[in-house]
């Protein structure tokens, strides 16, 4: 069993004697590049690329204790407000999960998992820019703890009037 947060990841139910994790299977969905400006984008001098970063994360029960989880990715690559490069990448994995309960269940599948399936999306990204005539495109990390934590506070906290 991996070491975990106990405060982050359910406390009482991750120390359970019962308690498992493993991954399954690690894969590719999708994956898809688009440059729509090349050739001509290839010949700028003024290069000062800007990336805009969009990831998702997806869930869902495949068997009694077997889950897939899955993290897209949208980069899209700019320069001066035109387009350089499109990539949309989606990996998933198949996690095993058991005796954990439902409050250390959503942290290991809205945290932990897609914070180990984000290098191999990284990695991904990185081979289609090279793959597509740009410099390696190396995204950086991400805080999926952090971005877990903010979705329960936001989550719990009362409607705007």
């Amino acid at each position: 069993m991996p070491d975990y947060d106990s405060d982050a990841m359910g406390a009482a139910q991750i120390d359970r004697p019962d308690a498992a994790f493993d991954i399954k299977k690690l894969y590719l969905k999708d994956a898809s590049f688009e440059s729509p400006n090349s050739p001509e984008v290839f010949a700028t001098r003024d290069w000062n690329p800007s990336v805009d970063l969009h990831l998702d994360t997806g869930t869902g029960q495949i068997g009694e204790s077997v889950y897939e989880v899955s993290l897209r990715a949208t980069v899209t690559v700019t320069n001066r407000e035109r387009t350089l490069y499109l990539a949309e990448v989606s990996v998933a994995g198949l996690f095993e999960i058991s005796g954990v309960g439902k409050a250390g269940l959503d942290p290991l599948l809205e945290s932990y998992c897609p914070s180990i399936l984000f290098p191999y999306l990284r990695e991904v990204v990185s081979d289609l820019s090279v793959r597509g005539g740009f410099p390696q495109l190396v995204l950086r990390p991400v805080n999926f703890e952090a971005l877990y934590q903010r979705k329960r506070r936001q989550d719990s906290a009362p409607p705007e009037a």
